[in-house]
């Protein structure tokens, strides 16, 4: 019997071994958002066995085992709660010049780094490279040099410079753009307008980003192949999004939607909080615009009419406020500038969400059935909240067009039973999966690592863009009618000269 139990454990211990897998993260923007998305995941690899070496701006407070950090962390400013709430085109253009300066920099403080630099001097050895796909693409010159496949990890939808990259077509007519409302159904208007802003973002990213980051690896690499080209070659794209919410989308096979592995079980409720919250005899209305932005630098006009909405609700409101008190000190408003925002969507008295659609808030309100209302600011959160209205989660406002009126309706729309009703339906549909979001993404990783020497990426991803959009097609089909219709004018020309002296003939016989 105790040799069966030692056989057992060997065995065991084999097949944990043969499983365990070495793996490199790479996180190298310092937005907390973003990388909140990722930790459960990363640290689920962790539990099931797996070696992570986890570079980022955010390490673990509390070791974990199999778990190391490359900390950045003091190497730059962390994006918490500094952004002010505006919206306009000279907005989403700046944030272009953002994203871009940001990829720049992120690039030049990764590789700058000492304890990065040991990765490839010491030629450490991974079976895969864990990368955030954002606004850079450096981490992919890093996994080339350290010869392991990569899989993406996105915390938002498809940013415009990856559409060609991994062969997914853009098509504006129906294809949302994240920084511009419209969703799948957008007018003429909107169309021109993701036309010009999705080429203007794609540009400029290749043209600055892209190059930048290319200078910067030949500062320490002479043999790392052009960036686009290391991006068409990542095994997988791990798309924190669903069709649920988000709507179908055209993805090839390395191109896997697993949106939804960050909601954790909820605990239980700071003390106060819980107090307020269960004692509410019509419900919570929690108002929250995320850890980027700063709603306390909201203009007074549409503070004003936010708070002249809530105050005339019977509902209690929960707002996540950076400053102490609230103008006017409304009784019925708990604020605080944290709050544990899964677990008080997860308590049932919590009735409607007034959301900017994070891609996190937008998730974990479909994962607990709470309709929005979605104010969309920046980033992803414009298409974010499209995809909240078109789905039936909750409607959308757009924050020029904020009254206290227009909030009351809104309010009334996601406060119908009815629609509340909707919306629990939606988050079953949400919930039934044939394997979890965090199976999901463990299982596609865990497959990158087996099937390195493969690739999954669609042929359209590495078409000349003449023959992706039929140019030549177009030009040898034109070039052939206008062959016939030439052939044709001629032929008619010939004939009617060929018969008009004929004709001057008989008249001077007669």
């Amino acid at each position: 019997m105790k040799f069966i139990h030692i056989l057992v454990l060997f065995i065991s211990v084999l097949i944990n071994q043969v499983l365990s897998l070495n793996i490199l993260g790479v996180f190298p923007y310092q937005g907390k958002s973003h990388f909140f998305v990722f930790v459960p995941y990363l640290q689920e690899l962790a539990n099931r066995g797996h070696n992570l070496t986890v570079i980022s701006y955010f390490p673990q407070k509390t070791p974990i085992q199999n778990y190391h950090d490359i900390s950045l962390a003091g190497k730059a400013e962390i994006y918490e709660d500094v952004f002010t709430i505006e919206r306009s085109y000279w907005t989403i253009i700046q944030l272009g010049f953002f994203l871009m300066r940001a990829g720049t920099d992120n690039c030049v403080t990764l590789l700058e780094d000492d304890n990065v630099q040991n990765l490839w001097k010491s030629k450490a050895k991974f079976d895969v490279v864990l990368v955030e796909a954002f606004n850079s693409e450096c981490a992919l010159g890093l996994a080339h040099v350290l010869g392991a496949p990569v899989v993406g990890l996105t915390s938002h939808v498809l940013m415009p410079w990856h559409y060609e990259v991994y062969g997914v077509q853009y098509n504006p007519a129906y294809v949302s753009n994240l920084f511009l409302e419209g969703g799948t159904k957008p007018t003429l208007y909107q169309r021109i307008e993701r036309t010009f802003f999705h080429n203007y973002f794609n540009y400029l990213y290749k043209f600055t980003t892209r190059r930048n980051n290319e200078k910067a690896l030949a500062q320490y690499f002479d043999n790392v192949p052009p960036l686009e080209e290391l991006a068409r070659n990542v095994k997988f794209m791990l798309l924190y999004t669903n069709f649920v919410l988000s709507g179908p989308g055209l993805y090839p096979p390395n191109v896997r939607e697993v949106g939804g592995y960050h909601v954790a079980k909820p605990k239980e409720l700071p003390k106060d909080l819980k107090k307020f919250i269960d004692e509410s005899e019509h419900g919570v209305i929690y108002i929250s615009f995320g850890s980027m932005l700063r709603a306390a630098s909201m203009p007074k006009d549409k503070l004003e009419a936010i708070i002249g909405a809530v105050s005339q609700l019977p509902q209690r409101i929960v707002w996540k406020w950076e400053e102490k008190t609230l103008p006017g000190n409304p009784k019925n408003i708990y604020i605080s500038n944290w709050l544990p925002q899964n677990d008080i969507l997860a308590h049932p008295n919590v009735v409607a969400f007034y959301s900017h659609c994070g891609m996190l808030g937008s998730t974990e309100a479909i994962h607990h059935g709470v309709p929005v209302i979605g104010m969309p600011i920046a980033g992803d959160q414009p298409s974010n909240a499209a995809a909240v209205e078109e789905s039936g989660l909750g409607v959308h406002i757009n924050f020029q067009d904020v009254t206290k009126e227009l909030l009351l309706e809104k309010f009334k729309i996601v406060l119908n039973p009815e629609f509340r009703r909707k919306v629990k339906d939606l988050s079953r549909v949400w919930h039934d999966r044939p394997q979890s979001a965090m199976d999901s993404a463990i299982y596609w990783t865990e497959f990158a690592a087996r099937t390195s020497n493969y690739s999954f990426r669609t042929p359209a991803s590495s078409v000349p863009l003449y023959q992706y959009r039929s140019w030549d097609i177009v030009a040898v089909l034109g070039g052939i009618l206008f062959a016939i219709l030439y052939s044709l004018k001629l032929t008619i020309s010939l004939l009617t000269k060929s018969s008009t002296p004929q004709i001057k003939r008989k008249h001077k016989t007669k």
